[in-house]
């Protein structure tokens, strides 16, 4: 008697990095100069500061603990109540405004499809929760901040930064969780950044989206797909 092997469909998994991806800005620089401009800071120093970070960032050589605390400092000094304030405030006339109709749409197409979707980001679960969910992302993977036992955040970070090498730490652990095996799975990723190149070699899809001039030329070494999401915005 001859037995059919029956093979399952993998389940599919699209991932989005953030900041220059779904979004033509970088949400946690944004935050920062929002800050500024709010009063919580000083608008030169801090400038100079974030802009140093940005570079570092940039050039893939962020030491991204010290970031985080520099980050969440006005934050953390504010207190709780006035920042949740102050982040309604920065959806409404920094986020909202950033978030392009073909975002939105290819997030819908994917999920038209079937398939699972997440945001996978190396900025912080405070900036990024009412980002992803504007996007009707429920599954957000993000800087988490460690809390005191007040549980307020203490500037230091909690677990596996998903930051570089990071993220691919943590997609396995959120696979995990859900008791996914990674044969089972088809990974979609899309990023601009080549500080996602582990990610982006570890996916079964690898998409460069509105790419850095470095990883653009990756990207067509590769073959990988290449795709100008924010191409018809105006310069």
């Amino acid at each position: 008697m001859a037995f059919q092997c029956i093979v399952m469909p993998k389940t599919k998994l699209a991932l989005f990095d953030l900041d220059h991806t779904l979004l033509p800005i970088d949400s946690d620089y944004s935050w920062g100069n929002f800050t500024s401009t709010i009063g919580w800071t000083d608008p030169v120093e801090f400038a100079r500061r974030n802009d140093q970070y940005f570079a570092h960032y940039q050039a893939g050589t962020l030491d991204v603990h010290d970031y985080v605390r520099f980050a969440t400092e006005a934050v953390r000094q504010r207190g709780q109540s006035a920042a949740l304030a102050a982040r309604e405030r920065f959806m409404r006339e920094v986020i909202a405004p950033a978030i392009r109709p073909q975002a939105l749409e290819l997030v819908q197409g994917h999920r038209s499809a079937g398939d699972q979707i997440a945001i996978i980001t190396a900025t912080n679960e405070f900036v990024t929760r009412p980002i992803a969910d504007a996007f009707g992302v429920k599954h957000l993977i993000a800087i988490e901040l460690e809390r005191d036992a007040s549980g307020w955040i203490t500037g230091e970070i909690n677990g596996v930064p998903s930051f570089r090498e990071g993220k691919v730490k943590r997609l396995e652990q959120w696979l995990l969780a859900r008791e996914i095996a990674r044969q089972e799975v088809e990974i979609t990723f899309y990023s601009d950044s080549t500080n996602d190149l582990p990610l982006l070699e570890n996916v079964d899809n690898p998409v460069a989206t509105n790419p850095s001039e470095q990883l653009k030329a990756i990207a067509l070494q590769r073959g990988w797909r290449i795709l100008d999401l924010f191409k018809s915005d105006p310069p």
